[in-house]
């Protein structure tokens, strides 16, 4: 928990992990690396004339200001962000229409739902630790471009067990943006407002949601789409998967043409020279028409310097290499679950899986259940659709689905207003708390309820709430850790979560035709298991970043 350190009339808040707190929790590795370390502030302000100043990565952020270069950032990573919700949520917009095209039974639309996620937790970890070794802005544009391509192609798939294979590398794309992006957009924030633009960048979601969910409601009733090539029959549906590959695309273009590196990032690998000209931009943006110069200072960087390719390899066997390499990519993951690490680690970890398994779980049939609402009653009522394919027909399209999807993904506003307005007064636990518990109580009111339009608010409710829980979990969880684990961190949990999701997809596409009830009770008692859980974790509200 942050400390207090009170120095005459001011105080002055110290990071959650400081240097000698950290220092009594090394690593345990055969190479000797030290996963992580903080060092000390060697500030020489007006020691002698002309002397330069040393500045702390806190310090030289709040030197370069707060202003444009901040705005831009938000806008590209936060396109960057919707870009990801539009390919994870392209795909529950499909289902009524596709299962029909691709011969789909309730269990193949359960594994096309699961398929990103399994791409996402195979992506999360590996573009996580990568991130950490390598650098944020890189792994970035290749996760991203990863996903946009095989997005795209997935549109002109002739056959299930093709398509399913597209949105599995898809996801291994999606993967490495989700955790990597809020890294590497909280290491260019001021710390008093840190968590204020994490939940402004986290916004961006509901908007790639309401993107997906408008393309979906004016491209796939558009029937007139229809052409076909060779064993290829391609519907209005498949141009809209087409479509959704471009956030993707657009994304990655714009981090390499004008996005830096992290200046964090540059400061733990000891590129000095790098990290200034990166504080040196943000001024000159952030001051432009002030009539400011940039000011002079060096920066306390790390000793030892990362995120080069290393210079000796291993002239073992090949197997030895393989279990270097698997140690060397675990050794965060270790590092995570010890010393003081370990017990915050532990409840994300089971907060990440009730939070995936509900919110995924649930929201990618939601188009589906409202589609099986058509004639009246709740959700589950209507759960006499078993795989009878010949006797279904997806044509003509049901807009009402796609509207009620619009309607859902709008719903998300006032959670991230509230969210904005409340983190950094709050603080991220009590939010994230209470938010989930609010989540529970109106999943269950989804099974209890008897109407559509019931149906329709109480769902409204679940989407406005459960985004108060992502922007909070996104806010703590780049607080809880320091640079050297932070992206590892985040794909791991980001990992766990994709469990989640995909078991929560395949349960439901196993039991939606048979006993709808058993997983929407589920979700709401491990919703309320995060909640309970989530009290456990240490206030993280403005602390530094270590």
């Amino acid at each position: 928990m942050s400390r207090h350190v009170h120095t005459g009339d001011t105080e002055a808040r110290e990071p959650l992990l400081t240097g000698d707190y950290l220092e009594q929790h090394e690593p345990d590795s055969d190479e000797g690396e030290i996963i992580f370390e903080r060092r000390a502030s060697n500030i020489t302000r007006d020691a002698g004339v002309g002397a330069q100043r040393r500045l702390t990565y806190e310090e030289a952020v709040e030197e370069a200001g707060f202003g444009l270069f901040h705005w831009l950032l938000l806008v590209v990573c936060g396109w960057a962000n919707a870009s990801d919700a539009v390919e994870i949520l392209c795909v529950s917009f499909l289902l009524p229409t596709a299962r029909c095209d691709l011969s789909l039974s309730s269990s193949d639309m359960g594994l096309l739902t699961a398929s990103i996620f399994l791409g996402m937790m195979v992506g999360g970890y590996v573009w996580g630790y990568l991130a950490d070794q390598r650098g944020r802005r890189r792994v970035l544009i290749v996760s991203l471009t990863v996903n946009g391509v095989f997005g795209g192609l997935a549109s002109l798939a002739p056959w299930f067990w093709l398509f399913l294979l597209m949105r599995l590398i898809s996801g291994i794309g999606v993967g490495g943006s989700i955790p990597v992006i809020f890294s590497y957009f909280s290491e260019f924030m001021p710390r008093l407002r840190r968590g204020a633009m994490i939940s402004a960048l986290a916004t961006f979601w509901m908007a790639g949601n309401i993107l997906a969910a408008g393309l979906a409601w004016m491209v796939i009733p558009r029937t007139s789409v229809h052409f076909s090539l060779g064993s290829l029959n391609f519907q209005s549906w498949r141009l809209f998967v087409m479509l959704c590959s471009v956030p993707s695309l657009t994304s990655a273009l714009l981090f390499r043409l004008l996005m830096p590196e992290s200046p964090k990032f540059l400061m733990e690998a000891a590129r000095e020279k790098e990290a200034i000209h990166v504080f040196k931009v943000m001024f000159e943006l952030n001051m432009r028409g002030k009539g400011k110069d940039f000011p002079k200072f060096s920066l306390c960087t790390s000793s030892k310097p990362r995120g080069k390719p290393e210079e000796t390899r291993s002239r073992g066997s090949r197997r030895g290499r393989v279990a270097n390499i698997l140690k060397k990519g675990l050794a965060p993951v270790k590092q995570m679950f010890k010393g003081p690490l370990r017990s915050r680690s532990i409840v994300l970890l089971v907060i990440f899986y009730c939070i995936s398994f509900g919110y995924y779980g649930l929201w990618m049939w939601f188009p589906e259940l409202f589609e099986r609402m058509e004639s009246g009653g709740s959700p589950c009522a209507n759960v006499s659709l078993p795989s009878s394919l010949h006797n279904q027909s997806c044509y003509p399209v049901k807009t009402a689905v796609y509207m009620e999807g619009f309607i859902i993904a709008a719903s998300n506003l006032p959670g991230n207003i509230f969210s904005i307005l409340m983190i950094d007064s709050t603080g991220g636990k009590a939010l994230l708390s209470g938010s989930l518990l609010v989540s529970s109580l109106s999943v269950f009111l989804i099974y209890m309820i008897q109407t559509k339009v019931q149906s329709l608010i109480v769902t409204c409710v679940f989407s406005g709430v459960s985004v108060i829980t992502w922007n909070a979990l996104d806010v703590v969880g780049t607080e809880l850790y320091p640079t050297q684990l932070r992206s590892s961190a985040l794909g791991f949990f980001t990992g766990v979560g994709r469990v989640a999701a995909i078991t929560g997809n395949v349960i439901f596409g196993k039991l939606v035709d048979t006993n709808c009830a058993v997983p929407v009770l589920l979700v709401s008692a491990l919703l309320l298991t995060g909640g309970l859980v989530a009290l456990l974790l240490p206030q993280t509200k403005q602390t530094e970043l270590t």
